[in-house]
């Protein structure tokens, strides 16, 4: 196994599935270990330092909604949600905690191996660009791209790495409209084809981030029909 491999974890209850995936994702030439309760997830997770975590929803000990929202204390790890219901709620609030996609069961292992490729060709660790220059962005908002800091007011804002990539691609074009699809491709990658419904759950997890009234955004304007832009300073 290349050491360098993607580190792949699947947190499940249920070894079929477990099985099943670990196949699936082995032949990717990914490594995978596993965990069948939220406990054990998180020691793994602080132990592996995986690079994407599987992790279902319905876990005895602690629940998956519960092991994502302690883990992105000290993960940026991926997130693949797993649920057995096919509800809104469900998806939302895995969401709100930091996930960063899901699937609703029963799945085809083929589509979570093409989710993961997908989070993948988005590397969090490392990555770097430019920092916009002081001014560009709304009076009070902050972002600096090369630390991956957010600032409102002087105050220091935690986002997930999802949201602070939403956030950074529109900062670096404040006042032009970033399509809805220029923004699924930047964030999970070309030819994103999943539920266009994430971007929106993400961007309102953003705007509460940065307290922001939904009904009069203060730096994240909606253009209704085409996507998202950052208001311009002045």
């Amino acid at each position: 196994m290349d050491p360098r491999a993607p580190t792949i974890l699947v947190v499940d209850d249920e070894p079929p599935i477990v099985e099943l995936l670990t196949g699936y994702l082995e032949r990717e030439g990914w490594q995978v270990e596993s965990a069948g309760d939220g406990f054990a997830a998180l020691d793994a997770i602080r132990r592996l330092d995986p690079d994407v975590v599987i992790l279902d929803v319905m876990l005895p000990g602690v629940d998956g909604v519960e092991v994502c929202r302690r883990l992105r204390l000290f993960s940026d790890a991926y997130v693949l949600m797993l649920t057995a219901r096919d509800e809104e709620i469900d998806r939302i609030v895995g969401l709100t905690v930091g996930a960063d996609d899901y699937l609703v069961k029963p799945f085809s292992p083929r589509e979570v191996v093409a989710r993961i490729r997908a989070l993948l060709r988005r590397p969090r660790r490392g990555a770097t660009t430019t920092t916009p220059p002081a001014g560009i962005a709304p009076h009070g908002l902050e972002v600096d791209e090369a630390r991956r800091t957010v600032r409102v007011d002087g105050l220091a804002v935690d986002l997930t790495a999802l949201e602070f990539n939403l956030l950074a691609t529109l900062v670096r074009d404040p006042g032009i409209v970033v399509g809805r699809q220029a923004l699924l491709d930047a964030l999970w990658g070309p030819g994103y084809d999943g539920d266009d419904h994430l971007l929106d759950v993400h961007v309102a997890n953003l705007r509460r981030k940065l307290g922001e009234d939904p009904a009069a955004p203060r730096f994240v304007e909606t253009v209704r029909g085409v996507g998202y832009r950052l208001r311009e300073a002045g």
